[in-house]
């Protein structure tokens, strides 16, 4: 599932090839993308800039106009140099651009809209965001206080994107395994040491996990928290259920939770609630 960093590395990949470059063609099997593209024309149009926020992803384009994706669980933006061929089926497309010497492709992309710099000062959910993570001018202590107004678990709180930008499934159980912090417990029930070192942690983990941008457009050499080069021991908890903790040899535990019921994974030894042995 594509986290802040995917969507980073993404952002500046694309702006790396295509900034600058005239589009010389458009495609989608999305019929309200190609509405608007039918009164305003993207043919001839300047790719300006991509950027990302969060787990979100805007090219703007001269002339005012603004495509907004976002990948969901399984949405993903490939580029290839013109006329190479597609490391994944046609069926799975649906957005295409093209300039002269290559193609951005979106594949099983699920939110995608067209918006004007006027539309995107209101978007709704942007305008919610919280603080990027990735952003230079993260500001934690927005963060923490915000955290402080959340009723629900630690777990839940991470995922919610108006608290902070970018963390996904994966990051929250790693997060709050390497922070020490019971994932069931409420922001309340946590000292400030506590939620900062969660902060802190999350903000270090995107960081580490974002590669130059000449080496990647998805996370291809896979999401590593532990620092191991091991393929096998790239995370510390997520989809580990059952298995030892990789610093104390408990079984690592796991249970769905939120709305969603994604799958939340945690060591009940390393993570015991109401402990701060990192303070």
């Amino acid at each position: 599932m594509p986290e802040g960093d995917t969507i980073f590395r993404a952002a500046q990949t694309l702006h790396r090839v295509f900034a600058g470059r005239i589009v010389t063609g458009f495609s989608s099997v999305l019929p309200y993308l190609n509405r608007v593209v039918e009164d305003r024309p993207l043919v001839g149009r300047t790719i300006e800039s991509v950027v990302g926020r969060g787990k979100h992803l805007l090219v703007t384009f001269s002339g005012n106009l603004i495509l907004h994706t976002h990948m969901r669980m399984n949405g993903s933006w490939h580029i290839y140099p013109a006329g190479e061929r597609w490391k994944r089926p046609e069926r799975d497309m649906r957005i295409l651009i093209t300039t002269e010497t290559a193609v951005a492709v979106g594949f099983n992309i699920p939110v995608a809209e067209f918006l004007t710099a006027s539309d995107l000062a209101k978007h709704r959910q942007l305008r919610r965001l919280g603080p990027d993570l990735l952003d230079g001018s993260f500001d934690a202590r927005t963060v923490l206080d915000t955290m402080r107004q959340r009723r629900d678990p630690i777990a839940d709180v991470l995922l919610d994107q108006r608290v902070m930008a970018g963390i996904g499934n994966v990051f929250k159980s790693e997060i709050l395994f390497l922070a020490e912090v019971d994932p069931f417990a409420k922001p309340a029930e946590l000292s400030d040491a506590q939620l900062e070192r969660v902060i802190a942690t999350a903000q270090a983990q995107l960081r580490a996990n974002v590669l130059p941008p000449s080496r990647t457009l998805s996370p291809a050499f896979g999401r590593r928290t532990t620092r191991s080069l091991d393929p096998n021991q790239k995370l510390w908890v997520y989809g580990r259920g059952g298995k030892p903790c990789r610093r104390c040899g408990a079984p690592i535990q796991s249970r769905a939770t939120g709305l969603d019921a994604r799958l939340t994974y945690w060591c009940p030894r390393c993570q015991r609630s109401g402990t701060d042995s990192a303070a």
